[in-house]
């Protein structure tokens, strides 16, 4: 279970990506945070956010066209 949840289903790039930034911020290192998106795109901008920033993706999963993200805050 994440330490955090954020609900960002029904918004569109960037959005997903500019709330899960801000979210982490506010956490502490070695934090969790899952993200609930329904933009298909948001699987490569998720892979692409954590390479880029250093953050850990620890799980990518689609449930009835919900994509869900568990990030970990390295970084």
């Amino acid at each position: 279970m994440a330490d955090q949840v954020l609900d960002v289903k029904g918004l569109n790039c960037p959005l997903p990506i500019l709330r899960a930034k801000k979210a982490l911020k506010d956490m502490a290192t070695g934090s969790t945070l899952q993200v609930l998106a329904t933009d298909p795109g948001a699987v490569k901008d998720f892979e692409a956010f954590c390479r880029t920033t250093g953050n850990e993706l620890l799980e990518s999963s689609n449930d009835n066209k919900v994509f869900s993200f568990v990030i970990k805050k390295t970084a």
